[in-house]
């Protein structure tokens, strides 16, 4: 069952497991410059409006009621990243899922046409909560192209440059849940033991603590409008971001509980007409977020392995390459920038531990 829910999808599976829940959200945030150098992390700028297809059916276009699922606005050239949780209530260790993310049906992690079901060889999907976040395609190992929208038609979509048509569109996701028998037999001793006092349950002292949830800062956002109805996904500039490797079993996953979305990106301008509700402002640019101060981000998880990454992916043109070979500028203010303010997010620390930083 996929639930909308204060701007997230909520994925359950009750008939697997009553911890079987994921929540996915969709981050605006920085386009980074596509000028071949490599950049960290931008932040969350706050989540992207999501509203149900099927409560417009008379201002959508049809096809995206054949297709159902979700909409959200997008101004062109800008850009986007998802962001995994899943939950651990009752239990130490979130519930593991394996996500399936496509745009245009093309997988972002192979650079393969849409397939159902997962394939481990190679791996074309991610790991909840291993993974915290996606922000583009998997071109080669601890880099990715970052998610742009652009209008669907005009050649710079992945789909596109792949497939030399422009049918689909927009992001499409799958989420297949662990087996309750393999979560059980692997997780089972970290369940949380509790007991009563004063009518308010208490953790049995001795306990490991929880995780934090890693955060990307949410900053303000502030206010370029384009004119094409249905906005597709194209790779723009290099980021580091790594893909790991699933440590589980192939086996692990229930293939035959799988829930799909398909996420269509509106015309910021398109959306109004639609919901008659007003787009986000256009978000800062690099530039001005880096004057500023503001912080980027650098993320690690040392216990992971990370996939090397696709040829296919790695050999698609980005938006400004796209746009000088039809002499056109589609990305604006497009400077480099030269990040400072770094901070380095890493996964495994306690609660109340206190990271080393430079000196």
């Amino acid at each position: 069952m996929i639930e909308l829910k204060k701007d997230k999808l909520v994925f359950s599976f009750p008939e697997v497991h009553p911890q079987a829940k994921l929540t996915i959200d969709f981050q605006r945030t920085l386009r980074i410059p596509d000028d071949g150098e490599e950049y960290p992390l931008p932040p969350g700028l706050g989540k992207f409006p999501l509203r149900h297809v099927d409560d417009y059916p008379e201002t959508v276009p049809p096809k995206w009621i054949e297709h159902g699922g979700v909409m959200l606005p997008m101004y062109q050239s800008e850009a986007l990243w998802l962001k995994f949780k899943s939950a651990h209530d009752g239990y130490y260790t979130p519930y593991p899922f394996a996500i399936k993310v496509a745009t245009g049906k093309i997988n972002a992690i192979t650079g393969k046409e849409w397939s159902n079901g997962l394939h481990d060889d190679p791996q074309d999907y991610m790991i909840a909560p291993k993974q915290p976040w996606l922000d583009g395609y998997c071109v080669k190992k601890g880099q990715i192209r970052q998610f742009v929208a652009m209008p669907l038609g005009e050649g710079y979509s992945v789909e596109e440059q792949l497939t030399k048509t422009a049918e689909h569109g927009g992001l499409q996701i799958v989420v297949y849940p662990m087996k309750k028998e393999a979560f059980e037999r692997r997780f089972s001793w970290q369940k949380r033991s509790s007991f009563v006092y004063e009518g308010q349950p208490l953790f049995m002292p001795g306990e490991p603590e929880e995780e934090p949830e890693l955060v990307r800062w949410q900053a303000e956002d502030e206010c370029v409008k384009s004119s094409k109805p249905d906005m597709a996904v194209a790779p723009g500039g290099r980021m580091q971001q790594e893909i790991y490797e699933d440590p589980y079993d192939f086996d692990d996953w229930d293939l035959d509980h799988p829930s799909r979305c398909f996420v269509h990106l509106a015309n910021s301008l398109v959306w109004r007409a639609i919901t008659n509700e007003e787009s986000p402002t256009v978000p800062f640019t690099a530039k001005e977020y880096t004057e500023n101060g503001f912080p980027w981000f650098d993320y690690y998880d040392d216990s992971a392995t990370v996939l090397k990454g696709s040829e296919k992916l790695g050999g698609v043109k980005s938006v400004k390459e796209m746009g000088e070979e039809k002499g056109g500028v589609p990305l604006p203010e497009n400077e480099p920038v030269r990040p400072e303010y770094i901070i380095k997010l890493r996964k495994h620390l306690k609660k109340h531990q206190v990271r080393e930083g430079v000196f």
